[in-house]
């Protein structure tokens, strides 16, 4: 895959229970309140919580161009049932290596929709032509996360020190896992 080589990633993606869908500008103020301003569920993201719906707006818009820019495809994770937002997932393409992260509202916990999202992802990312590696980080710390991979069917490939910068941590590097989906 060339460096500026795009994947192929569908607009919508459907699951038992979810509707995985390429998040949209009016999804702002949901994206804000369910989980993007509540500091216990950005705790392990690499975005800083939100203060505002006007910083909602702004991740939005980044994730509208870098889409098309092929770069970064960003997901509004929502329930087939009510149509209600309650988290997204996101893949960064980097010339076939992909690297996916995922973040849900703290009311949507231990539900299993992290592990069905998480899956749904990986089952389109497998089939991309040129993507050899799919792989995620996380917190050492970040139990949830841990389970949420494994269960996904990622396999724990190394401990990372000082790996990663988290701005609701106060910025300090932590310590990472990384996991690797195998192909």
């Amino acid at each position: 895959m060339a460096e500026n080589e795009k994947l192929t990633m569908p607009d919508q993606i459907m699951t038992t229970r979810l509707l995985i869908q390429r998040l949209d500008l009016q999804d702002a103020e949901a994206m804000y309140y369910v989980y993007a301003s509540k500091p216990e569920a950005t705790k392990y993201v690499s975005f800083p919580t939100h203060n505002s719906i006007t910083d909602a707006r702004k991740y939005l818009a980044y994730a509208r161009a870098a889409w098309n820019m092929g770069r970064d495809y960003s997901y509004a994770i929502r329930l087939q049932s009510d149509n209600r937002l309650i988290g997204s997932i996101g893949v960064i393409n980097d010339a076939g290596k992909c690297n996916f992260g995922y973040i849900l509202g703290p009311a949507y916990w231990g539900k299993g929709f992290a592990t069905e999202a998480a899956s749904a992802i990986l089952n389109v990312l497998k089939n991309q032509p040129g993507v050899f590696r799919i792989w995620s980080v996380c917190d050492v710390e970040n139990e949830a996360s841990k389970r949420v991979l494994e269960k996904a069917g990622l396999k724990l490939e190394a401990s990372l020190e000082k790996w990663m910068r988290f701005p609701n941590q106060n910025n300090e590097p932590k310590d990472c896992l990384m996991y690797r989906y195998e192909l």
